[in-house]
């Protein structure tokens, strides 16, 4: 019997993932938008995340206006994660705007967690979702 988690991932729409916009392409983009040298922008960068490693060492998280807030967690087994919560104005304005990625499963925006389950155990009568 499939599991409720593996249809959601198998039908829920998403991105295609794309190559990561490594560090030289950002710097170069900020480059083109502002005018500042890479080298300017590159110090900048790693300043920035001296910052907040050094805040996140003394337990305080760090809030940037415009792209959002950084905060340390412990995990269980004590090793420290970083969470990262953009700010809403930043969503907004993604969710406002023309999208140009690919979307998967893109038929299956807007339907819920009941549709896809049902839609599954039709395309797999052998293997229906548990309840």
């Amino acid at each position: 019997m499939a599991k409720k988690i593996t249809v959601i991932r198998k039908y829920r729409p998403e991105f295609k993932r794309m190559r990561t916009m490594q560090t030289a392409q950002v710097v170069e983009s900020i480059a083109q938008r502002t005018g500042l040298n890479e080298g300017e922008i590159r110090f900048s960068v790693y300043e920035l995340r001296d910052t907040i490693l050094d805040a996140h060492r003394h337990g305080q998280a760090v809030k940037i206006d415009g792209l959002g807030t950084f905060t340390p967690t412990l995990r269980l087994d004590g090793s420290v994660d970083i969470l990262f919560r953009p700010e809403i104005e930043m969503l907004n304005e993604l969710n406002g705007t023309k999208l140009y990625a690919t979307i998967l499963n893109k038929a299956n925006i807007g339907k819920s967690t009941e549709e896809l389950v049902a839609k599954w155990n039709a395309e797999h009568p052998e293997d229906p979702v548990e309840e």
